[in-house]
C-alpha cells in the first residue's frame, strides 16, 4: 500500500477519482460499473478496515441488512423446493445471483462511511456528473444531425429513439435525467464568485440543452421525470425559482416547436399520449377491447399472476422470467408473452421478494424520505436546512422511487448501483452533524 500512495496519490484522491469515474462507467457499460464498484469496496476495506468495524449501525442500516438477508433466504427456499426441480438454468442460480447482489450492500456501507468521514469531495463528483451528462446531450445532437454519434453508432431503425453513446441500448434519456441535474447545481454551489447575471443566463442555457436532448432521445418517461424533478426543485427550494421560473415558458415553446416540426418526435410523444389514454380507460373499467390494451398494462397483469404463486416470500431475484411462464392465470394468447421483469420497481420487488420484501423496501424508502426530505423541508433540522449539497440527491431519489412509472429491473447492475449510490450519499449527508465543507 505504501507504493500505491507514494506519488501523492492520497486516500482522498483515490476515492474521489473512483467516484468521479462512476458517471462515465454508466456510459461504458456494466463491466466498468462492476470494476469501479469493486475497487471502491476493496480500497475502503483495505484502508479503513478497522474503522469500518467501529461503525454504529442505526435502525435503517439494520433494516437494509435484513432486506439483503431475506433476499438470500427466499432464493434458497425457491432453489431447493421449486426452481431446481424445473431444471431452469444452473442449479442454485437464484441463490448465486442473490449472493453476488450483496456487493450493493457493501457499496452502501462503504460509500456512507466515506461521506460521513469527509473523504468525498462533492465538487469533483458534481463536475464529473455534469461533464458526463452534457457529453451525452451533445452526442445526441451530433447523432441527430449526422446520422451517427461520435463513436460511429448509427441512428436506431425507425428513429423513435436516439441512443447516442449507448449503441443499441436506447437509454440515453434515462442517463440524462439521472445525471444532468448536477450541471444545474455545480456553479451555484461551488463557484460562489460567479455573478447572478451570468447564472441567470447559464442555467437556462443548460436547461435548454438537457431539455432538447431528452426530447430527441425519445425516452418519454425520462422526459416526464425530468420535468417532475425540476418542478420539485422549484417548488421546495425557493432560491432556485429565479433561475428556473422565467424559463419554463420558453421550454414549453421549445417543446411545441420540436413537436410540431419534427414528425418522428410528434409520433413518439403522440403515441405515448395514446398509451396513457388507453391505460386510464382500462383502469377505470371502461369498455376496451383486450387486444388494444397498453403493453405496460399487459406487463403489470402478468406480474399479478406471478406474485400470486408465492405471495409472502416471492420467487427470488430475477425469477420473474421463469415463474411468469407457469403462473396459474397465464393467458394462452401468444401475443401476450412474458418479459424479463414487470417494468416497475415495486411490482418486481413484490413478485420476487413477496410481501415481506416489499414491506421492507417501503420501510427503507420511507425512513430515507423522513430523514432527508421531510427533515430538511418540514422540520427545523439545522444541519440539513443549510446543507445545499444534499438537495439534488433528495429529488433524484424521489424521482427514482416514484411508483407510477415504467422502469428497468431493480436488480440489474446499472439500476442497483445507481439506487444504492444515491441512497448511501443521502444517508451519509443526513447523518453528518456538521455541514459538509469541500476544502481539501
Amino acid at each position: 500500500m505504501y507504493l500505491l500512495f507514494k506519488n501523492n496519490l492520497t486516500k482522498t484522491n483515490l476515492f474521489n477519482l473512483l467516484l468521479a469515474l462512476m458517471p462515465f462507467a454508466f456510459i461504458a457499460g456494466n463491466m466498468i460499473i462492476n470494476i469501479i464498484t469493486i475497487l471502491i469496496i476493496f480500497f475502503t476495506i483495505i484502508l479503513f478496515g478497522k474503522d469500518l468495524f467501529k461503525i454504529k449501525y442505526r435502525l435503517l442500516d439494520k433494516i437494509i441488512f435484513l432486506f439483503f438477508g431475506f433476499i438470500i433466504f427466499t432464493a434458497l427456499i425457491n432453489d431447493v423446493f421449486y426452481l431446481n426441480k424445473l431444471s431452469w438454468g444452473t442449479p442454485f442460480a437464484t441463490t448465486l445471483r442473490s449472493i453476488l447482489f450483496l456487493k450493493y450492500l457493501l457499496l452502501f456501507i462503504v460509500l456512507k462511511f466515506l461521506v460521513e468521514k469527509n473523504i468525498i469531495n462533492f465538487k469533483i463528483f458534481f463536475l464529473s456528473c455534469s461533464f458526463a451528462a452534457l457529453f451525452v446531450c451533445f452526442d445526441i445532437f451530433y447523432q441527430y444531425i449526422f446520422g451517427k454519434d461520435i463513436f460511429g453508432y448509427e441512428m436506431m431503425e425507425g428513429f423513435r429513439k436516439l441512443s447516442g453513446p449507448f449503441g443499441d441500448e436506447p437509454i440515453a434519456g434515462g442517463y440524462i435525467q439521472r445525471f444532468s441535474i448536477f450541471a444545474l447545481f455545480t456553479i451555484p454551489l461551488f463557484y460562489e464568485n460567479v455573478s447572478s447575471k451570468i447564472l441567470k443566463f447559464l442555467i437556462p442555457l443548460l436547461l435548454i440543452i438537457v431539455f432538447l436532448a431528452l426530447i430527441l432521445s425519445g425516452n418519454r418517461m425520462s422526459f416526464i421525470l425530468f420535468i417532475f424533478l425540476i418542478t420539485l426543485v422549484v417548488f421546495f427550494h425557493g432560491q432556485t425559482r429565479k433561475y428556473f421560473l422565467p424559463f419554463i415558458l420558453s421550454l414549453l415553446v421549445i417543446f411545441l416547436l420540436v413537436f410540431n416540426f419534427n414528425q418522428k418526435v410528434k409520433n413518439n410523444f403522440g403515441n405515448f399520449y395514446g398509451q396513457i389514454s388507453i391505460m386510464t380507460k382500462t383502469l377505470l373499467n371502461l369498455e376496451i377491447d383486450k387486444g388494444k390494451k397498453s403493453t405496460y398494462l399487459k406487463d403489470f397483469a402478468t406480474s399479478y399472476g406471478t406474485w400470486s404463486m408465492n405471495k409472502y416470500i416471492g420467487g427470488g431475484i430475477k425469477s420473474f422470467r421463469y415463474y411468469c411462464h407457469v403462473r396459474p392465470s397465464i393467458d394462452k394468447n401468444p401475443k401476450i408473452g412474458c418479459n424479463m421483469h414487470p417494468h416497475n420497481y415495486y411490482l418486481e420487488i413484490l413478485t420476487e421478494t413477496g410481501l415481506i420484501g416489499f414491506f421492507l423496501t417501503i420501510t427503507i424508502f420511507s425512513i430515507i424520505l423522513y430523514r432527508t426530505f421531510y427533515k430538511k423541508y418540514f422540520v427545523d433540522s439545522s444541519h440539513l436546512i443549510n446543507n445545499k449539497i444534499i438537495i439534488p440527491f433528495i429529488f433524484l431519489f424521489i424521482a427514482e422511487i416514484f411508483p407510477i412509472k415504467s422502469t428497468g429491473s431493480f436488480f440489474t447492475t446499472g439500476n442497483a448501483t445507481y439506487i444504492f449510490l444515491i441512497m448511501a450519499i443521502l444517508i451519509g449527508l443526513a447523518g453528518k452533524e456538521k455541514i459538509i465543507e469541500n476544502k481539501f
